[in-house]
């Protein structure tokens, strides 16, 4: 009885840790289903399927003239579905979906295709990849073969649509438009105007499929909405001009950099904005915008003292003011002009011949007691404030006030001519536009227009910042200064025969960013407008030599870049529907000639029986026209051995023999007359270089 007991005993302990382990189970269970089964249910979900970004077609770049600088072009994987395709529509166009596929990928013959396409058919693979990165017209006829021409459905058609960024014009104002990448850096246009051109993405939740393959889920796509358009200011040919005429000048004298602006002067809007930096192994990328950082401007900067000067009623231009030989002591420093030796002249000449004497004693002279008055000049042109140019990366100003506490005895005169005040070529050009532009002072843009699917959702109008920065007597006397620069001034030796330019040279020694000033290294400029009696556009140049270089002066690294520029755009004919000048203004009137060697004009003259007496090696420049006695009379210019010529307006015949005289090789673009050369008139030329004519 007792085992017995014993056994029922058994039994029920067994069965109870049965139950209690069954309910053990079940508690279990239904904890897992109430507390962590959405987590898992979630991670099953993930292995699964996956949502994934379907990128909005970013938004394109264009010029005012609709030319295209930067623009999105799709391309695509193309995978096929063979599930949904039945065996009589494959069986039946096999042959025929093989022969245009080899056509149109090419890789392959159409029976290895035929060959792939049956294998992936009889596997019954879901999302076989047939090829990527597709360009779109390859895409398009793709689509239209036999089978493929059914869709997604019937025919198992699948494209993935990609973004590839492109810029038709290459490394073309690289720093300007910028150039984005996926996962990388973006800079310029793409970066400041990123939330407009980038749109909104998509997205479309994707399964998991046998083989690991993810396929997309029907009805679960939501479509990307494309990114805005932008309309820059910027002229494809000026910028092109500009990076070509700046580029010839910095790699000739192996600079550190040189920047470039072209100013609209009513409006305001940048035609070109070139920045070239010197890379390690000797070539020029467009690194850094040289022209939004700010520098000691040097002489370039006179003319905002001079304005000063003029606004205060303290001086007219025709005064006289001693330079006491272009060397004068303040305090314990000397100021000296580059070329000494100026005494007494007008404060107009002394703008022109670049006095540092000069303008450093005016200043004293009139600001010494009260240097705050100065300083207030400067605000008023708001020089200690961002331009705010419609790009990122702008840096500010640094003007110094007696407050400051580097401010000293000397700080004045030096600040009178460029030094102890750093400020922004887009500032210099700014200032120089203004009095271009009769004294009304504009903000420099680069942003016309924003659109959206053709239509202008935002237009940008040119902004005054300053109605004028000096009355009508002062800008006057200005616009003859600088007139007078070109003249007879620093800035002579640019002068055109086809139109008139008024500017400032610039000379300034460089101490930043780890330069002292014993390093040698120098900074040259050239700020100025043309046509001088009906300004178009303001240029200003600047660039950067590398230490103890022999050629630093503005005239002569800065200002042939200028001309160079100034030079197509007349050409060009951009602007102007008539002749610049009329010839009932003056009894004597000088008129443009073609240049040519002076054996083409002695040909010519010969036939209408007249002589020219000029030397052999000589060619013309000018003819001039006496209209009151109804004469004619040719004028020569020297060709001096081991220096470029000027062939401007020259025949190619002509210009490419008076080159090659000299030794140079010469690379021709364009048709026509010369409107331009790479290589300044007036530098040295050495034997085998190479030098590019421009012809329109």
């Amino acid at each position: 009885m007792s085992a017995k007991k014993d056994i029922r005993f058994r039994v029920y302990v067994a069965f109870t840790c049965i139950c209690l382990l069954g309910v053990a189970i079940i508690l279990k269970a239904a904890a897992i289903q109430v507390k962590e089964g959405p987590e898992l249910r979630k991670i099953s979900r993930d292995m699964h399927t996956r949502t994934t970004l379907l990128p909005a077609e970013r938004g394109n770049i264009y010029t005012e003239d609709g030319t295209l600088l930067c623009s999105s072009i799709p391309q695509f994987d193309v995978h096929i579905d063979f599930s949904v395709i039945s065996k009589e529509v494959f069986d039946k166009n096999i042959d025929s979906l093989a022969l245009g596929v080899s056509q149109i990928l090419g890789g392959a013959s159409p029976a290895k295709y035929k060959k792939l396409l049956t294998t992936a058919y009889l596997n019954k693979s879901r999302y076989w990849l047939l090829c990527k990165k597709l360009p779109y017209y390859q895409y398009q006829a793709l689509r239209s073969l036999p089978i493929f021409c059914k869709g997604k459905r019937r025919g198992g058609f699948i494209e993935d649509p990609k973004i590839k960024r492109i810029n038709p014009y290459g490394m073309l104002a690289y720093r300007t438009i910028g150039l984005w990448r996926e996962n990388s850096q973006i800079i310029g246009m793409e970066a400041t105007y990123n939330n407009l051109l980038k749109g909104d993405s998509g997205r479309r939740v994707e399964q998991r499929q046998t083989g690991g393959i993810w396929m997309p889920v029907e009805g679960m796509e939501v479509e990307p909405q494309n990114g805005k358009d932008i309309v820059t200011t910027l002229d494809v040919s000026i910028q092109d001009v500009a990076e070509h005429a700046l580029k010839s000048v910095v790699e000739q004298y192996e600079c550190l950099y040189g920047t470039c602006v072209v100013m609209e002067v009513q409006t305001g809007k940048i035609r070109a904005l070139a920045n070239l930096g010197r890379q390690k192994d000797g070539s020029y990328w467009e690194d850094l915008n040289y022209a939004m950082m700010p520098t000691e401007p040097g002489s370039t900067f006179k003319l905002v003292t001079l304005l000063s000067l003029l606004n205060d009623k303290y001086i007219n231009v025709e005064d006289k003011v001693d330079a006491q030989g272009g060397a004068i002591r303040f305090g314990n420093r000397t100021m000296r002009d580059s070329h000494l030796g100026l005494g007494v002249l007008s404060i107009k000449d002394a703008f022109a011949h670049s006095s540092n004497a000069a303008m450093a004693k005016l200043a004293y002279k009139y600001y010494g007691a009260n240097p705050q008055k100065y300083i207030d000049h400067l605000h008023a042109l708001h020089l200690h404030e961002k331009t705010n140019i419609d790009l990122s990366g702008e840096r500010r100003s640094v003007v110094k006030s007696p407050e400051s506490k580097s401010w000293s005895a000397t700080t004045l005169p030096w600040m009178a001519t460029g030094y102890e005040v750093q400020i922004t070529p887009l500032h210099t050009c700014m200032v120089y536009n203004a009095v271009a532009n009769n004294g009304r002072m504009m903000r420099p843009y680069l942003i016309s227009e924003v659109r959206e699917y053709g239509k202008t959702i935002k237009k940008t109008e040119p902004k005054v910042i300053e109605e004028a920065v000096g009355d009508s007597n002062t800008i006057a006397q200005l616009q003859a200064c600088m007139r007078e620069v070109v003249l007879s001034g620093t800035g002579k030796h640019i002068q055109s025969p086809f139109y008139t330019m008024a500017g400032k040279t610039g000379t300034a020694q460089v101490a930043d960013k780890g330069i002292k000033y014993t390093d040698g290294v120098y900074q040259g400029s050239f700020v100025g407008y043309f046509p001088a009696d009906k300004p178009k556009y303001t240029i200003a140049v600047v660039i950067r030599t590398k230490p103890h270089s022999g050629a630093y002066y503005g005239g002569t690294i800065a200002a042939p870049v200028f001309r160079m520029i100034a030079d197509r755009i007349f050409a060009s004919g951009k602007g102007w529907n008539g002749p610049l000048d009329s010839f009932a203004r003056v009894s004597k009137q000088v008129i443009p000639a073609q240049q040519a060697t002076a054996f083409s004009y002695k040909v010519l003259l010969g036939k209408m029986g007249k002589s020219l007496d000029v030397q052999e090696g000589t060619y013309i420049t000018q003819l001039k026209s006496d209209t009151v006695n109804k004469t004619v009379a040719l004028q020569s210019a020297n060709v001096y051995s081991g220096f470029v010529p000027n062939v401007s307006g020259m025949g190619l015949k002509d210009a490419v023999y008076i080159l090659e005289k000299e030794g140079l090789v010469v690379e021709i673009k364009g048709r026509g007359k010369v409107q331009a050369q790479t290589l300044a008139p007036g530098t040295k030329a050495a034997k085998g270089q190479k030098i590019t004519l421009l012809l329109s």
